[in-house]
């Protein structure tokens, strides 16, 4: 970034889009620059209200973001996408298939999306996708929509994320019952029957409203289940509906404080553990030194709990 911090961080504060995307690749990279930029703008923060979209590949979750941005959009709120993409096998970025759906967008200056990879990063989202959310609540977006990758029941890192995570769903897929085990399930704050104009959404439904029931209520909340049809924009008005009930169920000082301070919690062992990996990988762990400790370790000469031990010492955190 060839102009001062200083000045990047003002004019993402000003929602100069050329200066929000520069400073998302700086994240992504890694870039020197990109947590000076981060640190500044943190006190922006806090103002934007994050919905997380998750589920399986193919239950039409691009489309629900694309028909909920655009009801945002109409409230006059303005708007940010992060759409976690597979990574190239080839490049490494992002593949883009959610943001080619959501190229009716592309001209309005209230809205910002931006795709990344996750760059092998297991859980549904990017390394880095928490600190691109941070950048645009402190850019203005008042509603960030974070899409998951699609990766299935392991898909939880969003609900450390969101302020309220949408779990889509869809009939006659061939794996309800899978569909509706613990994992994800547990992480839904309102569930969508997306595609619910095809054969046996009813029973679907009934399903899933029966399992719900014998899951115990979170602080007075019993998750609901919003039938849409995504591409026909139906449904859609009664899912924001949903998402602003939840929302004003939690806006109670003690709720709303409660989850925020978890969700810190949450970021700052993921920070200290980045922080201290790139440490370690740093100071005492080339990838030579690595390859020897492994070696050592495969051929029983060293067992690995003495190994990391030794690896802290090399650091002095032991």
């Amino acid at each position: 970034m060839s102009v001062t911090a200083d000045n990047w961080v003002e004019k993402i504060r000003a929602g100069d889009v050329r200066a929000i995307s520069r400073a998302i690749t700086a994240i992504e990279n890694q870039e020197p620059a990109a947590e000076g930029i981060l640190r500044q703008l943190f006190p922006d923060t806090g103002q934007a209200y994050l919905i997380g979209i998750t589920g399986s590949p193919g239950t039409g979750k691009s489309t629900l973001v694309d028909r909920l941005a655009t009801r945002y959009r109409k409230q006059q709120l303005p708007v940010g996408i992060v759409a976690v993409d597979p990574s190239s096998p080839f490049s490494g970025g992002a593949i883009l298939g959610d943001r080619i759906r959501m190229q009716g967008h592309a001209t309005d200056n209230g809205m910002f999306i931006r795709s990344m990879a996750t760059r092998g990063f297991l859980g549904g989202l990017a390394r880095t996708t928490a600190d691109v959310a941070l950048l645009l609540d402190a850019a203005g977006k008042r509603v960030i929509l974070v899409e998951t990758v699609g990766v299935g029941q392991d898909e939880v890192d969003i609900v450390k994320l969101a302020d309220c995570t949408l779990v889509v769903l869809m009939p006659g897929s061939g794996d309800e019952v899978q569909a509706i085990k613990a994992g994800i399930m547990e992480i839904g704050d309102i569930f969508v029957l997306n595609k619910s104009d095809r054969e046996g959404a009813d029973r679907f439904e009934q399903e899933l409203t029966a399992m719900l029931s014998l899951a115990p209520e979170r602080d007075g909340w019993r998750p609901p289940v919003v039938r849409t049809v995504a591409t026909e924009d139906k449904g859609t008005a009664e899912l924001t509906a949903a998402i602003e009930k939840f929302r004003a169920h939690f806006s109670a000082a003690e709720r709303r404080d409660a989850k925020s301070i978890e969700r810190w919690k949450q970021r700052l062992l993921e920070l200290l553990q980045a922080r201290l990996m790139q440490r370690v990988a740093g100071e005492g762990l080339g990838e030579a030194a690595l390859g020897a400790l492994a070696a050592q370790i495969a051929g029983r000469k060293k067992d690995p709990y003495s190994a990391v031990s030794e690896i802290l010492a090399r650091v002095g955190l032991k």
